[in-house]
């Protein structure tokens, strides 16, 4: 079947048909483009000489086409003013039902996202700036696996800084996220014949799902007052398990912080049976009423795969995060990531890595964590600094553990959605719905500042309601 472009002004491509003549062919062609949407009325067609050339038809060919269609009302021709589509509408198939979407809150106050309104826009169109002035141009061509040089040097002097990660520059790998981080993991672990995974439970759903998807077998770690039961590891059910997914120095979704003989637990069995470690350090900048918890990785860094976002210092949509490995798993690692998407989008890279080495990301840092302390400052008071809150000390959640005897926690999700204030629960954390006490889990970056204090205020007057 031929295939011809038309220059109307912009481009448009007309299939020509001429089994049944080239006439019919063009007829049949701009009905299609008209009735499509691709001409819409009103449209002024070429003249027929013009559309002849373009088309290599004749042009008594092109006449007699438009003259059909004036015929039969798509098209209409004026003296003096050419043709072009009729303005006439016809009639467009009815709208297809709306899917049902999420029942809209008038506060938000789940768990997992920050303010996105604190992004540093200024600060972030300054770095952008300077690191396109100086890029090379291999810059916007096909780059490393492993990301832009730049940034995992930034990477590994702010790392050692503030988290005390031993990162040799080398080792770093720079992800499209976290999620993306977990699953190349997961592959090198199924490719290398270790495909067990042991996961927090509590922890987030999705990454286990993550982990699933690709190949990979989940086995819940329980978590208590210490953190993980990283003591657990090596024994029992857990006795197969290739590697551990923990977040120690801030428990998902508990806030607790993990035990220095749990840590002690977890590097000695990775040593013993060549485990790995996966320590998500998805908001280690967040400390408030005790000194940061250094990384796991820093006592380790041969049993540990370090994970780091920008998600919560900056915002999710950039979509950047870096891995810190074991020198074993370097090569694998980057061959998945090739593999996957070749490499990570650079212009993001640069600007981090100049908002790194100019402190902007320090300031930054500093900026959304007085803010965050303030919100968790509200919370504890307009929560009358409930001993059934947890996790206060650090991130940008809080726990509100429910009381025995009183409404289950779907009840009071269900109440609290009733009144425009949408919450996480614990039960949908856990590896088993019913495998643990009710809670709540209360994310308190999420909302802008104008709304934070009203969406505090009704949850506290909605736990207060509760019969005790």
């Amino acid at each position: 079947m031929p295939m011809y472009w038309a220059d109307f002004g912009v481009d448009l491509h007309l299939e020509l048909d001429a089994s049944g003549g080239r006439r019919a062919g063009l007829e049949t062609a701009l009905r299609e483009a008209i009735r499509d949407g691709r001409l819409p009325p009103s449209t002024r067609l070429p003249a027929t000489r013009t559309l002849a050339a373009e088309l290599g038809l004749s042009r008594g060919t092109v006449s007699a086409a438009y003259d059909q269609l004036v015929a039969e009302g798509w098209l209409v021709a004026r003296i003096g003013a050419g043709t072009e589509v009729s303005p006439l509408r016809r009639a467009a198939p009815p709208p297809a039902a709306p899917p049902p979407g999420p029942t809209p809150f008038r506060y938000d106050l789940r768990p997992g996202s920050p303010d996105v309104g604190l992004f540093p826009v200024t600060a972030w169109l300054r770095a952008i700036r300077r690191a396109l002035a100086v890029a090379s141009s291999d810059a916007y061509g096909y780059g490393d696996p492993r990301g832009r040089p730049e940034l995992r040097a930034a990477l590994a002097s702010y790392l050692g800084r503030a988290r005390g990660v031993l990162a040799d520059p080398e080792r770093i790998v720079v992800t499209t996220g976290y999620v993306q981080a977990l699953v190349l993991l997961t592959t090198v672990l199924r490719d290398g014949g270790t495909p067990t995974v042991a996961m927090e439970d509590p922890g987030l759903a999705f990454h286990r799902e993550v982990v699933r998807r690709h190949g990979g077998t989940v086995l819940p770690l329980p978590v208590d007052e210490r953190g993980a039961r990283t003591d657990l590891l090596g024994a029992g059910a857990l006795a197969g398990v290739g590697a551990a997914v923990v977040t120690p120095a801030h428990q998902y979704p508990t806030g607790v912080t993990l035990h220095p003989s749990r840590r002690h637990a977890l590097t000695d069995w990775a040593r013993a049976t060549a485990g790995l470690v996966v320590e998500d350090d998805y908001d280690g900048e967040f400390r408030y009423d005790r000194q940061p918890v250094g990384a796991l990785q820093g006592t380790a860094p041969e049993q540990v795969a370090y994970v780091g976002t920008a998600a919560k210092t900056l915002g999710p949509a950039l979509r950047l995060a870096w891995l810190v490995l074991p020198a074993r798993l370097v090569d694998p690692v980057v061959d998945a990531k090739r593999h996957l998407d070749v490499h990570t989008e650079t212009v993001g890279q640069l600007a981090l890595a100049d908002l790194i080495t100019t402190h902007g990301y320090d300031r930054q840092v500093r900026t959304v964590r007085r803010r965050y302390r303030q919100r968790r400052d509200l919370l504890l008071a307009r929560l009358g600094g409930s001993s059934a809150l947890g996790g206060i000390s650090a991130g940008l959640h809080a726990t509100v553990h429910l009381p025995p005897g009183g409404p289950s926690e779907a009840e009071v999700l269900a109440t609290a959605a009733a009144r425009g204030l949408a919450l996480g629960g614990l039960a949908a954390h856990r590896h088993r719905p019913a495998g643990g006490p009710p809670g709540l889990v209360v994310g308190y970056a999420r909302p802008p500042s104008h709304a934070y204090p009203a969406a505090v205020d009704l949850l506290a007057e909605l736990l207060h309601d509760q019969p005790r």
